[in-house]
């Protein structure tokens, strides 16, 4: 009986696209582009601008493929934080963004797709209400909620993608969880808005 060939790791694959192979990095795109589409839509709320997003970190990832070392065998971490960039560098052009939500939300739905879209719409009013939430986070607690809530990295790889210890993600996660408590409880005097829940994912 004829074994079946185990398939080439992250890192298989990103050597031979930093040699010019598309074929291997259509293989990691296939593989990683739900997971880097689910982070840019749970942090920008829309899911047409996620789309464009996902693209680009994509292809900043083929730019660089020839400067980029990945640490470990997964390559997801580090897509996540160039995407977590490219979603910072598109809040700095945010009134653009708003107008996408603001003439999506507004757009009558066709007869075909009416409940796709109403879905849709609730799913970016309630991501929408998430993201203020985390808006209101410090930097530094965000970054981490950002990429082990959003993103659903273990511990060990946000560390990895952020530089610090895994302690640090813990501890920033934990203050994080405890401020959005607070900006969730009804008696603070604060429209209430949904809190993210984790999944502790040890490595």
């Amino acid at each position: 009986m004829r074994e079946e060939c185990p398939e080439p790791s992250d890192v298989e694959l990103w050597d031979r696209a930093a040699g010019g192979d598309a074929d291997a990095f259509g293989l990691l795109f296939d593989r990683h582009a739900t997971a880097v589409y689910n982070f840019c839509f749970r942090r920008i709320g829309s899911w047409i601008a996620a789309e464009d997003l996902t693209s680009v970190v994509f292809m900043q990832a083929w730019r660089r493929r020839k400067d980029v070392k990945p640490h470990g065998d997964d390559l997801l971490p580090w897509l996540l934080a160039v995407a977590d960039k490219v979603v910072g560098n598109a809040y700095r052009s945010r009134r653009r963004h708003r107008a996408l939500l603001a003439k999506l939300a507004e757009e009558p739905p066709t007869h075909d797709h009416a409940e796709d879209v109403a879905a849709r719409v609730d799913d970016e009013r309630a991501m929408r209400r998430i993201l203020e939430a985390l808006a209101r986070l410090p930097k530094k607690e965000r970054e981490v909620v950002e990429l082990c809530v959003l993103g659903e990295l273990t511990y060990a790889d946000a560390a990895t993608a952020l530089g610090i210890p895994i302690g640090t993600v813990r501890s920033r996660l934990s203050h994080a969880r405890k401020r959005l408590r607070e900006f969730h409880d009804p008696q603070s005097g604060m429209a209430t808005t949904p809190v993210p829940k984790t999944t502790e994912v040890e490595s």
